[in-house]
């Protein structure tokens, strides 16, 4: 069984910090210290869920975006080795809730920003930066942390150099609070430029679609549907559970989607609980989000019967948290992989060993065989 072969040098770490429209959750990441232009395989260290709402919330509420970061950051101190510290970049990237914000307010959103700036700047590690980011760098940031996860990039060779995997990349979706976003590969010509990125990533150059839809993630929506009586993603992961738990439909199909909808539409409050839906707060909700999860998909994104079989809803994988951060830290600290690197997957010596023993016995069976046999056909010639 292959297992990840390390150097001895200590590792290196990186914060980011995920100031989402309806929570901030902070993720901490490692590395190999000794890297040539990138890095072997960047994981999750820890992770901390910040209490309370995203910063968004605390317009107006002077100092109280930055109190709300100090209990993770606090863990960050104790979860990076001391001698680490000054050497770890910390970003905050903050999403949907603060670019509604700094349309609507853009005085009290330079404001938040400034003063999650100036406390994380207390701290002590290599402070980069509080900004907000694009629909499209979310969607795209996304793109690259999912991809990167299925070594789609490229992959550790039994020869003993990083290779191209020869993978095709997929496509990621993200159905946040405020925004939702479809990011994928394409060589069409892309009519509004702003939703076009070209990435460089191990070698491979990436030109990719990457649409951003603010006011359209879950909580936006059900706003607009209490302002309007009209009908109309992690919000995708917990929505699709809800549905698979809920109706026991397994969603291979446009029908499947209609139908679990349907369902659940019409279960009372009750039988949804009886059905595993924990979070009773939100069971008012779920009817009209699985109702537009399924406009999203089929009318919106115009998926169908045989693209809808292909879609994977993960919260997590390999033990890292599916979202931007990842993408994000990768992207602004250049932490690519280069093709010599000091992290890699492989076999551990005594399997080497194992290995190597079992080949030579091979070997020596395999002659002495042709041998017996070579000599029994001289044998049988002989009158």
């Amino acid at each position: 069984m292959s297992s990840f072969v390390k150097n001895k040098d200590k590792d290196k770490y990186g914060i980011v910090l995920d100031a989402g429209s309806s929570h901030t959750a902070m993720f901490i990441y490692k590395w190999p210290a000794n890297k040539q232009n990138g890095t072997g395989i960047v994981s999750q260290h820890t992770e901390c869920q910040v209490k309370g709402g995203g910063i968004s919330i605390y317009a107006g509420i002077r100092g109280g975006a930055a109190k709300s970061l100090q209990e993770c950051m606090e863990q960050a101190v104790k979860d990076i080795p001391k001698s680490r510290h000054k050497l770890t970049p910390l970003y905050l990237g903050a999403t949907a809730g603060m670019r509604l914000l700094n349309i609507s307010k853009p005085k009290e959103s330079g404001e938040i920003l400034k003063e999650v700036g100036d406390k994380l700047k207390t701290y002590p590690f290599s402070f980069k930066g509080a900004t907000i980011l694009s629909g499209q760098e979310e969607g795209a940031y996304g793109w690259v942390t999912v991809n990167y996860l299925l070594e789609n990039y490229v992959k550790y060779g039994f020869v003993g150099h990083w290779l191209s995997s020869g993978r095709p990349t997929v496509g990621s979706l993200d159905f946040g609070r405020a925004s939702t976003q479809i990011t994928f590969v394409t060589k069409e010509t892309v009519e509004n430029k702003d939703n076009q990125m070209n990435l460089r990533l191990y070698g491979q150059d990436y030109m990719i679609y990457t649409p951003s839809f603010l006011c359209y993630g879950r909580d936006q929506v059900l706003l607009r549907l209490l302002a309007h009586p009209i009908m109309a993603f992690s919000a995708f992961y917990y929505t699709h559970n809800v549905l698979q738990e809920t109706t026991g439909i397994t969603i291979t199909s446009p029908a499947h989607l209609e139908n679990s909808a349907l369902a659940v539409c019409n279960m009372s409050f009750q039988e949804m609980k009886t059905k595993g839906v924990d979070k009773e707060e939100r069971l008012k909700d779920y009817c009209a989000v699985s109702i537009f999860v399924q406009e999203l998909l089929v009318k919106g994104y115009g998926f169908d019967d045989v693209s809808i079989p292909h879609i994977s809803f993960q919260k997590n994988a390999g033990g890292t948290s599916v979202g931007w951060s990842l993408g994000y830290m990768l992207r602004l600290s250049n932490l690519l992989p280069a093709e010599d690197t000091f992290l890699r997957k492989a076999l551990p010596s005594d399997a080497w060993n194992a290995l190597i023993a079992l080949f030579s016995l091979l070997i020596i069976t395999a002659v002495f065989f042709l041998l017996r046999a070579s000599c029994k056909k001289e044998s049988d010639g002989v009158v």
